[in-house]
């Protein structure tokens, strides 16, 4: 029937929303940690460091990851891998919004109670990251 979707386009499709869903998933994990050790740091009467607002908005690169998917996956494919590998990466890349959301929350909490570090927990973000975008590149390539 004209004008329905195939599998295949609802795969490319869900590369962007469930990475997207994931994103906004990590937030609501690594938001509210954020927000409660720059109130440690305002009980303490420490100054709050801004520089926590980088360690918030880690799970943003993974909307941009799943976009990308999204307009670059290849639409040759049959439309059962379409959708395999658009669900598949959108999921990978949730999943990794998620975890790389957790870590940053934890790296927020300990970098305003010792002010020290702030590479180190980048670091280990970043490694999380680099998972969602793996899985963006090797479906980009298929």
């Amino acid at each position: 029937m004209e004008g329905s979707l195939n599998l295949g386009e609802i795969g490319i499709a869900a590369s962007f929303v469930l990475a997207s869903i994931g994103a906004a998933i990590g937030m609501v994990a690594n938001g509210p940690t954020v927000i409660g050790a720059w109130k440690k740091c305002y009980i303490q009467k420490r100054p709050a460091p801004f520089i926590l607002l980088v360690f918030a908005a880690t799970c943003i690169t993974n909307v941009i990851y799943g976009f990308l998917t999204m307009l670059l996956i290849t639409p040759t494919l049959s439309p059962e891998r379409l959708f395999i590998l658009g669900v598949g990466t959108g999921l990978c890349i949730a999943i990794v919004a998620y975890t790389q959301a957790k870590c940053a929350a934890a790296a927020a909490d300990a970098y305003a109670e010792t002010g020290q570090g702030f590479g180190n927990y980048l670091m280990v973000v970043g490694i999380a990251e680099t998972i969602g975008l793996f899985a963006m590149v090797i479906t980009i390539i298929q």
